[in-house]
């Protein structure tokens, strides 16, 4: 079945709206981040990742954003042009703020962690000013990162792009994306993740993200119930992942996965969500069949978190092609239907 009609004359595929930051990834790994002398420096952020990861894959993407007024907004800003990515509605500010950093924690092969600068960032004054319609209009989807919406003025520039998203009829997709980072308790986290999830088509998050965002209606802590809340408001599709355990795609028709993750030397234990979420989205577009959406999904994620970066990792449709017939071919990569 698909879920979507998607208007072929709409030249954006997709336009993530939210974080662009810096990330630094420590080259002398396996040691503690206090320990670390030596990083590699990448565009970093949820939704840049994403959007590199959809160029990459061949998909037209756009941004809203804002970026600091120095070098290294020249820098992230190249990148994306370099990627071919739209950098038109890529907003310089004004004021002093900074690109938000991400020093990254490699410290074993099973355990790394990230320290996050987050305050008086960029990315968060996006103001509803920076938010065009006409945009909006010419994309295929809207990508909202929860982390846009933990403080204004990007809260409301967030909501903004997603009523227009809605009256537009651009598909509206909700990346959870929770980072404890600016964000006052879990009061306000769940109040505006609701509103977003109660418009969104497409809702991709972790089981802790899914129970931030039902806490203040007295929900959480089971799939199928988180499910059925968000079908009922609209949703198409759910994915709720579970880390090493895999994760459950339910489909607003009653088709639902559980899909296996494919097993690789993990590097380190984020950026996966990134690549996952490009890859599904770039299958929609192209109308694939949710289940092989949701191994090129799976098939990316795995390939990210067995590399150093994210951004720069990730990977095109031909090496994702060939990582699931070389999975294949040792018998990984199961996904189950089941029906609840």
């Amino acid at each position: 079945m698909s879920y979507f009609n998607f208007d072929s004359t709409r030249p954006f595929d997709v336009i993530p709206l939210g974080r662009v930051a810096i990330d630094f990834n420590p080259t002398d790994m396996n040691k503690p981040l206090s320990e670390s002398s030596n990083f590699n420096k990448y565009v970093g952020g949820s939704p840049a990742n994403i959007a590199v990861g959809l160029a990459r894959l061949g998909a037209k993407c756009g941004f809203f954003a804002r970026v600091s007024d120095d070098q290294f907004g020249d820098y992230v800003t190249n990148y994306f042009k370099n990627d071919g990515i739209d950098v038109s509605h890529i907003v310089r500010c004004t004021n002093g703020e900074n690109l938000g950093l991400t020093f990254t924690e490699i410290k074993s092969p099973t355990e790394s962690s990230i320290l996050m600068y987050r305050y008086g960032v960029a990315d968060l004054m996006l103001d509803v000013e920076d938010i065009d319609e006409e945009y909006i209009k010419q994309a295929k989807m809207l990508v909202i990162s929860g982390t846009s919406l933990c403080a204004s003025p990007s809260r409301e520039a967030a909501l903004k792009a997603m009523f227009l998203a809605k009256k537009n009829g651009t598909i509206v997709v909700f990346d959870i994306d929770y980072r404890s980072y600016t964000w006052k308790n879990k009061d306000e986290i769940s109040i505006y993740y609701n509103l977003v999830a109660q418009n969104a088509d497409i809702i991709l998050g972790s089981r802790e993200e899914f129970d931030l965002t039902e806490a203040i209606m007295g929900g959480g802590n089971d799939d199928i119930a988180s499910a059925k809340l968000w079908h009922s408001y609209g949703a198409k599709l759910i994915i709720i992942k579970h880390g090493k355990e895999g994760s459950y795609a339910y489909a607003c028709d009653g088709t639902n996965y559980k899909v296996n993750i494919f097993p690789v030397k993990m590097l380190k234990g984020f950026g996966g969500g990134d690549g996952y979420a490009s890859a599904f989205l770039y299958s929609l577009l192209n109308g694939k069949s949710l289940k092989d959406a949701l191994e090129f999904a799976t098939a990316s994620a795995s390939m990210l978190v067995s590399a150093h970066s994210c951004s720069e990792a990730m990977p095109k449709v031909e090496q994702i092609e060939k990582f699931i017939a070389e999975q294949k071919a040792n018998g990984c990569g199961e996904i189950v239907e089941c029906r609840v």
